[in-house]
Formats: structure tokens, sequence, C-alpha cells
């Protein structure tokens, strides 16, 4: 593909795909925000439940596919327990967080999982960003800020009966997203996604459903089931199903900094639905802690491009177990190793010989 001077020119099919993606996983979360907020209005509040449905349809479809593979695991089954544990209860903390507060709130103060992928991305991924991504991070933040004061000095707007409440919740099932998204990125890159997918829609029902038999038996017993309940509850089952299946597709292409910021998109489409479908007015500053949110947004992925060639570069360098340039200079006896790899005999005339190690260099260099 042609380039202009400088590294510009068209975007690769690869991001292109990327941000198609991230778009498509952003309706979907949008769906599944719109049947749960339908599903409070109407007093069901059964958060582990709904998310149930959607685990048994990943352990059906994907672990059939692994059973008819016959292959070992290629990751230890108790990595897939934890992130089973820890993706059941983010469901659990952000769909109840459709009791206490707002559609568009709930919608907004996702975007936390963003700084904190980031900083686990950082930490244990050893990813590297520059100032200028950390500016669009900390712009963000400021709009959640922004979304919390709104709920406060808007107490009296149609948004749930503790907005305050709700929001911690949400702040805390965004940090268990950001741990289950990384978590996920990284299966995903050194395993294989129908395993990912089928060990995590079996443990995701199994540590469902032994959370519905202690905390929501008798609310289920309570429910009066009618076409407009069951319509949003097998919808959010559905969109779950659709978005867990991309996601392990959009982490293995752009990763899951990414993801998170191609959801941003998803507040936009949260206060078309509350305005068009529920009629309500949105506060005065959701506009600016969106405004705010968007311009972080258009920060940080302005240089994306640089960011995720360095990333490949570092990722090929430690797959082949090279040493960089800069390193390997600071000892002339590992630079003669990494750079020729050929002996020359002591006496001139024997013609050189090629060595190639049986062990790795020596750690030290």
């Amino acid at each position: 593909m042609a380039r202009l001077p400088g590294g510009g020119g068209c975007p690769p099919r690869k991001t292109m795909v990327g941000l198609g993606l991230g778009q498509l996983v952003s309706l979907l979360v949008t769906g599944t925000g719109f049947a749960s907020s339908e599903l409070s209005r109407r007093g069901i509040n059964v958060p582990t439940s709904q998310s149930l449905l959607n685990y048994l349809f990943l352990g059906i479809v994907y672990g059939s596919i692994l059973l008819y593979r016959r292959k070992p695991l290629q990751m230890k089954w108790y990595y897939y327990l934890i992130l089973g544990l820890v993706d059941v209860e983010a469901n659990y903390l952000v769909v109840k967080a459709y009791q206490y507060t707002s559609l568009t709130s709930v919608m907004l103060l996702d975007c936390w999982s963003i700084p904190a992928v980031i900083f686990l991305t950082w930490m244990f991924l050893k990813t590297k960003y520059r100032f200028r991504k950390y500016s669009g991070v900390a712009i963000c933040v400021a709009g959640l800020v922004l979304v919390v004061f709104s709920d406060v000095h808007a107490g009296d707007r149609a948004g749930g009966a503790s907005p305050v409440k709700g929001d911690i919740l949400v702040i805390a099932g965004a940090t268990l997203y950001a741990i289950s998204n990384v978590s996920e990125e990284f299966l995903v890159k050194v395993g294989d996604r129908v395993e990912l997918m089928g060990m995590l829609g079996l443990f995701g029902a199994i540590i469902s459903a032994c959370q519905i038999s202690i905390f929501e038996r008798n609310e289920i017993e309570s429910i009066q089931w009618s076409v407009g309940a069951v319509v949003p509850f097998i919808g959010f089952a559905v969109a779950m199903f659709m978005f867990y299946s991309l996601v392990p597709i959009l982490l293995k292409i752009s990763g899951s900094t990414m993801l998170n910021l191609s959801l941003l998109t998803s507040d936009m489409w949260a206060i078309l639905i509350r305005v068009f479908a529920y009629h309500e007015k949105v506060d005065w500053m959701y506009y600016v802690a969106f405004g705010a949110v968007a311009i972080g947004l258009v920060i940080y992925s302005g240089d994306s491009n640089s960011d995720d060639k360095r990333g490949q570069v570092a990722e090929s360098t430690d797959a082949e177990g090279r040493l960089p340039d800069e390193e390997a200079a600071v000892d002339p006896k590992c630079q003669g190793a990494a750079s020729s790899g050929i002996r020359q005999s002591d006496d001139g005339k024997t013609p050189p010989t090629v060595i190639i190690p049986k062990e790795p260099l020596d750690q030290t260099c």
C-alpha cells in the first residue's frame, strides 16, 4: 500500500477491520444496556440471571467445537476459572447499577476501564504509551468526574433511585472489565479463541448458577413473565453472545485498549436512546462530559499507528530472542555474538565457521 512521506497514507486493512469491529461491538453494548434498562424499568432485577443465558450459549456453541476437536487445552483450566469469576462479577455490578442510575451514566462511566486497561497492559503486558496518550486518558477521566457531578446536581431527573451508588457500582464493574479484557487479550494471543470462549462459557455458567441459587432465587420466582419481559431478557443474552464472540477477534487485532476506546462511542447511541426512546431530557453536563470524552479519544488515537508499529517490533524481538541494538551495543561481547554468529580461525587461512548456538545467549548480554 502506497504511503506518503513521513509514514502517512491510507490506513491499513487491519486498522479498518479493527475500527469496524469496534463499532459493531459498541452497538452490541448499547443494545445490552437498552435491554438491562428496560428490565429494570419493569421491576426485573436479576443481573446474574441475565448473564447466565449468555454463558450457556458460549459453553454450548464453543464447547461443542472443543469436544469435536478432541485436543488438550493449551492453557491451564484454572486460568479460565479465575477469568470466569472476574467476568461474572463485572457483569453483575454493571447490570446491578441500572437499578440505581441512568442508562447514560452507565454508558459514560464504563470508560473508566480505559485508564485501568492502560495500567494493566503497562504493568503485565509491557505495553509502552506516549505522553500524548496519557493526556487523552486524563481528559476522558475528567469527563467521568463531570458525570458524577451531574448525577448529584440533577438528582430530580428520571435516572434511578440512587445515582451516586449506581455510579460507584459502574466504576467497580468497569475495573473488573479491564482485568477481564487484559486477561482475554493475553489468553487469545498465546492460546486459542475457541478454547477461550468455550471455557469462559463453562465456568461462567457454573459460577452464575451458584450465585443465582444463593442471591436471586426469590427474585426469579416473583417475576411475572410476559412478552415485554421475555424479549429484552433474550435480547440481552443474544447481544452479549455476539459481543463475547467478537471481542477476542478485536483483542487479537488491536488489543484491549483499542477495544475500550471503541466502546466509548456507545455513549452517543445511549444518549440517542434516552432522548428518542425514553423521551427524557439530558442534563447539560452530559454534553460537556461527552465532549471531553470525545476530545480525549481523538487525542489518544491521533498517533496510534506508530505505537502499534513499535509494539509489533517489540513483540517480534521478544519472540525471536534478540536484543535491541542499543542494548546489544553496551557490551562488545554481546554485540559480536548478536551481529555475526561467525568465528574466524586463528591462522586466517581456514574458512570461517558458522556458529549455531544450541543454548540461549548469556542472560547478562
